[in-house]
């Protein structure tokens, strides 16, 4: 009788910054559990979301491909995803595995799961303060229960929603960081958040009233993910309980990053720059996997569904992917890819080419940021990319320009597509308006709202896709 293949756990951590996690180096202690759990297997210290943010990013994961291969850029994407494109829930199906997905639905990503299981995973100031990575584990750990009663390996996906806004971890996490007075009226590193139009109305939905401390609110984000840390620990104790830890592979990971007090875009995550485009990669298999490795080779999203395939034994070749298995990587064999295109299409319509020295960013309308169209900084001089040398390197501008544009062509040749941030021109959710003609006309058009319209905004577009 063949072996019953592995399992897999996999925890998608939404708005997860990499560089936010004491795994990774933070100086504050937000992620013990994470840490003490990934000792045991394999972190790669290098991984990017080039298509941000959720819908493209958990597009390029759940596929193996990249924006081209998924015809996916936009947050509002309409639709299904390119033709003939199977998730990795599709493709485990076909193999026996039982699915679970928790918190996640209505993505394109999404599809392929037998049980799809909601929890409560948003928040306002009014309804006080958010156990969202409680409520998950509330109905996590009776799933875990059942799928452990079957003969069938499984698949759970967890999209853990606690690093995402609103930050309200509740006590004693959110002022594990933060001792000062965050009313402090001599602080002023507010203003410019509560007068930017687009997002102010959400962030009054859910700062505390008065707040003026921007420190307070980052630490609020730190909060979030150390209790989110906490939460994790009893399902990696309950995997082990059930006597599963041995036949699962592990996984955690993020759809994107975030912007917290960074280039002004305000506790949210769009924005070309590293805050929202590196995420962490840690995998574990007991006795599969090497334990305590560190792998420094970038690797992206598309890489990860071609790596749990390889892990469980399940020839990829039929899929076509455009990201490649990690394994070799740990071995060093792994052919590097340290240049990629990076896109998104939420709140701004921008794409670009990072290397590991240089960051190009091109707009494709005007931005309610009233940035500049082309944007150049020097990752090695300016890791925190707060300085445009666009007009010092005009050189530099027009090497990577072309080589985005041959990679653009390149890969529209494959598909036979156009690329799909020429195509997404209702990116922004206005329908037959088209592209921006000016910053103020973005400015004046784009708004988020309140906690409770960008959830009822969720539960909607989950609506339609299951209406497809």
């Amino acid at each position: 009788m063949p072996k019953k293949k592995p399992n897999i756990l996999l925890f998608g951590i939404d708005s997860l910054r990499r560089d936010h996690m004491s795994h990774y180096g933070y100086h504050r202690l937000t992620t013990p559990h994470i840490t003490k759990y990934a000792e045991g297997g394999v972190t790669f210290n290098n991984c990017f979301s080039p298509s941000i943010p959720t819908t493209p990013g958990y597009g390029c994961m759940f596929t193996g491909r990249d924006c081209f291969g998924t015809n996916t850029v936009a947050l509002r994407h309409k639709g299904d995803m390119a033709p003939g494109v199977k998730t990795l829930a599709e493709v485990l199906r076909d193999h026996g595995y039982t699915t679970t997905s928790v918190g996640f639905e209505g993505n394109p990503a999404a599809r392929g799961y037998d049980n799809y299981i909601s929890f409560s995973g948003w928040g306002s100031w009014e309804t006080g303060r958010s156990h969202k990575a409680e409520n998950l584990n509330a109905v996590t750990i009776p799933e875990m229960e059942r799928l452990a009663a079957q003969d069938k390996p499984f698949l759970l996906f967890l999209r853990h929603m606690d690093p995402h806004s609103p930050y309200l971890a509740p006590e004693p996490f959110h002022r594990m960081f933060f001792q000062g007075d965050e009313f402090d009226e001599n602080n002023k590193s507010l203003e410019p958040v509560y007068q930017f139009k687009p997002f102010c109305d959400y962030f009054y939905d859910w700062f505390p009233p008065g707040c003026t401390s921007s420190d307070y609110i980052v630490a609020q984000y730190d909060a979030a993910i150390a209790y989110m840390d906490a939460c994790i620990q009893p399902l990696l104790q309950k995997l082990a309980d059930l006597g599963l830890e041995d036949d699962t592979i592990v996984v955690f990971t993020s759809d994107h990053g975030e912007t917290l007090y960074d280039h002004d875009h305000y506790f949210d995550h769009h924005g070309l720059y590293d805050c929202t485009l590196v995420v962490p990669l840690i995998l574990r298999w007991n006795n599969k996997l090497p334990r305590g490795v560190r792998v420094d080779d970038y690797c992206q999203l598309k890489d990860v569904m071609p790596t749990l395939l390889d892990l469980v034994g399940i020839d990829g070749t039929p899929y076509s992917f455009d990201g490649r298995s990690l394994l070799p990587a740990l071995e060093g064999k792994r052919e590097k890819e340290p240049e990629f295109y990076i896109t998104e299409c939420t709140w701004q319509r921008k794409h670009g080419w990072r290397t590991p020295e240089w960051k190009l960013i091109r707009a494709l309308e005007p931005d309610f940021h009233y940035r500049e169209p082309v944007e150049l900084y020097n990752l090695i001089k300016d890791p925190d990319e707060n300085h445009n040398v666009a007009e010092q390197e005009p050189e530099v501008v027009a090497c990577l320009t072309q080589r985005m544009e041959q990679f653009i062509a390149r890969r529209e040749k494959e598909t036979g597509r156009t690329n799909p941030m020429y195509t997404n021109l209702d990116w922004h959710g206005f329908e037959g308006r088209g592209p921006f003609k000016s910053s103020d006309e973005a400015y004046n058009t784009m708004h988020i709202g309140s906690s409770q319209t960008a959830q009822k905004l969720q539960e909607r577009l989950k609506k339609e896709k299951k209406g497809d």
